[in-house]
């Protein structure tokens, strides 16, 4: 295995295991950033935890609950981490265990390494050149490893399941989904929280993923790898080109993920 995706699965058994330490107790200590999004304590232990790990490293690491980088600065960056160290927040909080350990190595770009790991659940998700996986959290990490399963597992159904995300749907994904049921598909919308809806496309759990709203790169990158190395897309919509990662702005266009 590549040293840089069993370092970065490492790192985040790890956080998870500082995200359930907190998860488990009666004070998250919640603000609120500047646009109003939840930060908790478990934000912040998850992101010391990541960025100890992913230090050992030669690449920069850009994180959501880090300091923010100039462009100036990041556009020289060749290969960096990118990270999400608590993705879906809001889900943490209503304690529903739809929140995600985010990892993404990008190069050039493009994600080249995806790490995604469900704390509640102990799901893991990796990935690299050889492949996307899918495994269950053991005290024996080399046996976790073995059991791992490449992706896409092969479900046959007659529904075509589409997801959407549960705390931020809006009218155009709705219209969207629309769109699909008047091509004479038999949908089923199913709403789900964090980087886990591009995990479960990889896994061929569902068909589309389409987000036509706001989202940051640190929040895709990771489940863009499992989704690419899996060999299914994550393209812009409409122009329905690849995404790419360290943009001057952040902020992704609105994309599809089938």
């Amino acid at each position: 295995m590549n040293s840089n995706l069993k370092l970065s699965i490492i790192a985040a058994l790890a956080a998870g295991d500082e995200i359930l330490k907190i998860y488990h107790t009666t004070d998250f200590e919640i603000e609120f950033k500047s646009d109003q999004s939840p930060l908790t304590k478990a934000d912040k232990a998850a992101h010391e935890t990541l960025c100890t790990h992913l230090r050992k490293t030669p690449y920069p690491i850009l994180s959501e609950e880090g300091t923010p980088i100039a462009y100036a600065e990041r556009a020289n960056w060749k290969t960096f981490w990118l990270l999400d160290p608590l993705d879906g927040t809001k889900e943490f909080i209503k304690r529903n265990g739809e929140f995600t350990v985010n990892i993404a190595l990008i190069d050039q770009q493009t994600p080249v390494l995806g790490v995604v790991f469900l704390p509640v659940t102990g799901e893991l998700y990796f990935a690299d050149r050889q492949g996307s996986f899918k495994t269950k959290k053991t005290t024996d990490f080399e046996e976790m490893l073995k059991n791992a399963l490449p992706l896409p597992i092969a479900k046959a159904r007659k529904e075509f399941i589409v997801l959407a995300s549960r705390s931020h749907m809006n009218q155009d994904t709705k219209d969207y989904i629309q769109q699909l049921k008047l091509q004479g598909k038999s949908t089923q919308l199913i709403t789900k929280g964090s980087s886990l809806k591009l995990c479960l496309v990889a896994e061929g759990k569902a068909d589309c993923y389409p987000r036509l709203g706001p989202t940051m790169e640190w929040d895709i990158a990771a489940g863009h790898a499992i989704v690419k190395f899996a060999n299914k897309t994550v393209n812009s919509y409409p122009e329905n080109v690849p995404l790419l990662y360290n943009k001057e702005n952040l902020l992704n266009p609105w994309f599809i993920v089938e």
